[in-house]
């Protein structure tokens, strides 16, 4: 680990001043659980100038979480158990509760803040291992070592030429499932997104993640209750049953009238190098029932545009039957 500067802050504005000392865009880092932020500074894939340690803005509504009958309101520094254990988040908002829950190992999810969470790093080998020199989300413009080497844990959907590296999370799919919108304070004031529009993918440009301006922080995310909300469910399948990232997954939420689907909202995991609406599948059940068939169908609409390499071809057959069984099981149907 090199050298760097440490500060904490006790205020929001006193985190985004200390940002605004630093040199240049990416050498402030700010610190909540670092369960992500430690790694890297070990393995030397980042090199912060100024490290802020946040934990103090816990007290403010940073590390709240607040539910009525319009909306959810978590806040970044919430931590992941506090929120996968919150009453309400489990009764009205069951795939955020699942995705939490099967993350990480319990101590990590005591630790880790949603924030945090929502913004790690892939676990690509090639990017977390700077012996390897072709990364260009690590050294833009070097090229991708995962293109032809050992790619299996890789992403099929929303690939570049430049990158295949997937994004590892859990709790973003189901934030994207259920149309959330993310709230982020910086030097110019606060603004809101749609949490959809916070990652970007590779494109020309892997080394730029997400759409936040430099000295900018996610301040909370907001989960408008809905008809779907309750009838979401979070599948998770992975190579080990405790511990390990998803080699597949799927958020599903439906809104069923007389048995139909009026609307449904589907996030895939595992598979994709961001966050990933299947808009595909959501137009394929529009106005019908979820039963084997529409399910499938729906899966396949899913991953039509997959691309896939050497050794993550299977990512595909997986990724539909991932789904089916989240479509299935939201619906109230044995899987």
């Amino acid at each position: 680990m090199r050298p760097f500067m440490f500060e904490r802050a006790d205020s929001p504005s006193a985190a985004l001043a200390a940002a605004g000392r630093a040199r240049g865009p990416g050498q402030a880092q700010f610190l909540a659980g670092g369960t992500t932020l430690i790694d890297l500074m070990k393995l030397d894939v980042v090199q912060p100038e100024i490290v802020i340690d946040i934990n103090a803005i816990e007290r403010t509504s940073l590390g709240r979480i607040d539910a009525d009958a319009s909306r959810l309101r978590l806040g970044a520094l919430v931590r992941m158990a506090d929120a996968a254990d919150h009453p309400a988040v489990r009764r009205d908002y069951p795939a955020i509760a699942q995705s939490l829950t099967l993350a990480a190992s319990a101590q990590l999810r005591n630790m880790a803040s949603l924030g945090g969470n929502v913004l790690q790093r892939t676990r690509c080998t090639y990017f977390r291992d700077v012996s390897y020199a072709a990364c260009n989300k690590r050294d833009p413009g070097s090229g991708c070592a995962a293109m032809d080497g050992v790619n299996r844990m890789h992403a099929v959907l929303g690939t570049s030429d430049q990158c295949i590296a997937t994004y590892p999370g859990d709790f973003a799919q189901a934030l994207i499932a259920l149309d959330a919108s993310v709230e982020i304070i910086g030097y110019a004031g606060s603004r809101s997104l749609p949490f959809s529009a916070l990652h970007r993918m590779p494109s020309d440009t892997p080394d730029i993640e997400t759409t936040l301006r430099p000295g900018e922080m996610i301040s909370s995310f907001i989960v408008p209750a809905a008809p779907w909300t309750r009838r979401s469910l979070f599948v998770k399948v992975r190579d080990r049953e405790s511990y390990e990232f998803a080699v597949a997954s799927a958020a599903v939420a439906l809104d069923l009238v007389d048995g139909l689907v009026r609307t449904s909202r589907i996030a895939l995991g595992g598979v994709a190098t961001v966050p990933w609406r299947a808009k595909r599948a959501e137009d394929r059940l529009r106005g019908k029932p979820i039963d084997e068939e529409t399910a499938r169908a729906a899966a396949e609409a899913a991953f039509a545009m997959a691309h896939t390499r050497e050794h993550n071809t299977f990512k595909v057959e997986l990724g539909k039957r991932t789904l089916v069984r989240a479509l299935q099981g939201a619906a109230g149907l044995p899987v």
